[in-house]
């Protein structure tokens, strides 16, 4: 298993823009925007059926006309979902940013979630994460099942697709059976990129195995450096290459501190809090941070949680993102125009392309 030189790594950063209580999408507009102009690859939206405000699918795939280049990438339940439909709705935000989308597939493991839909107690977290793992890969098989060219679009015959470039992906799992093919033609990355946690020992697994992207939250740079050699080994256990894996700090941030230091113990990393590891200080101070963590080979990169998103995404963008730039550490702009060339990713090829060639 082999990586390039840390020095020779892109340094990637994303942020949540999470905004508890917002129920219109302007605020987040304002912010994904900010996100966009500071060159972040992506930005993400939490969601879960228990959380007050509108679906963060709906809110990123409202903000894709309005936005360029950032990715989106909101969370997707995949408990108590039809994953038919899932996938058609996130390669629908695919077509209408034009190859910027990204999901986070997410678990409900609470019983007032279950009963919402008429179950009386939810699965344990080995079959739920086991199941979000078969949403994925069910996902992928239908995003495949329209090849690049299956639309023809024919007017003189009245033809839209090509039928013999649609394919029944005839995916049966332990808790769902999916025929196929997709609504919804291949989505401009062929597949968006799936982004994955890792935090707890059930979804590590699944980040390894289905992961583009799996944040890890560490206090420290030798405890993150050595998840994210763990991850890549058993990435590469599952027949995967490794650096087609990257792996993100995930942080919590609270920049009110303005241009003062860290508080003491941050200037060694960030301290352990029940909601993950929390950095608190200065935009330089966290400019530093992420510049000796990606040096040292920790990270490929950062998603950054903002304690106040409005106020921490500024100085985010506005303060330690330049400073950054200023180092040559970061890019003052974007080279491509989808979530997957941000990533350094390739586009994945079409598992049923070869067999419309033998036709």
């Amino acid at each position: 298993m082999t990586d390039r030189p840390a020095g020779r790594r892109t340094l990637h950063l994303a942020a949540a823009v999470d905004l508890p209580q917002t129920r219109t999408a302007e605020p987040y507009e304002r912010l994904v925007r900010l996100a966009e102009h500071g060159a972040l690859d992506f930005v993400t939206l939490h969601d879960s059926f228990d959380a007050p405000g509108p679906d963060s699918l709906a809110v990123l795939s409202r903000l894709a006309p309005r936005t360029s280049r950032v990715g989106l990438v909101p969370t997707v339940t995949t408990t108590h979902t039809e994953p038919f439909h899932v996938q058609a709705a996130v390669a629908t935000l695919d077509w209408v940013s034009r190859g910027r989308a990204g999901w986070r597939p997410d678990v409900s493991s609470g019983t007032a979630e279950a009963r919402l839909v008429g179950r009386r107690e939810p699965a344990p977290p080995a079959e739920l994460w086991a199941e979000a793992g078969d949403v994925v890969e069910v996902s992928r098989k239908l995003w495949d099942s329209w090849e690049d060219d299956a639309e023809i679009r024919d007017v003189a015959t009245g033809r839209f697709v090509d039928r013999d470039r649609l394919h029944h992906v005839d995916h049966r799992g332990p808790t769902f059976a999916v025929r196929g093919p997709s609504i919804v033609p291949r989505p401009p990355q062929g597949h968006p990129v799936t982004v994955l946690g890792t935090g707890s020992p059930e979804e590590f697994e699944t980040a390894a195995r289905h992961a583009d992207v799996a944040l890890v939250a560490e206090t420290g740079p030798a405890r993150l450096a050595a998840t994210r050699e763990a991850l890549r080994r058993r990435a590469a256990e599952h027949g995967r290459d490794p650096d087609a894996l990257r792996v993100l700090a995930a942080l919590r941030i609270d920049l009110g501190g303005g241009e003062h230091a860290a508080q003491p113990g941050h200037g060694g990393g960030p301290l352990p809090t029940d909601e993950g590891p929390l950095y608190r200080g200065g935009p330089v101070d966290l400019a530093d941070l992420v510049a000796d963590w990606h040096r040292a080979g920790a990270a490929d990169g950062f998603h950054l949680t903002p304690l106040d998103p409005r106020r921490d995404l500024e100085r985010l963008v506005n303060a330690t993102v330049p400073l950054l730039q200023h180092r040559a550490l970061f890019r003052t702009f974007y080279p491509g125009s989808t979530l997957r060339e941000h990533l350094g990713l390739a586009r994945p090829a079409n598992r049923y392309a070869l067999v419309g060639e033998q036709r």
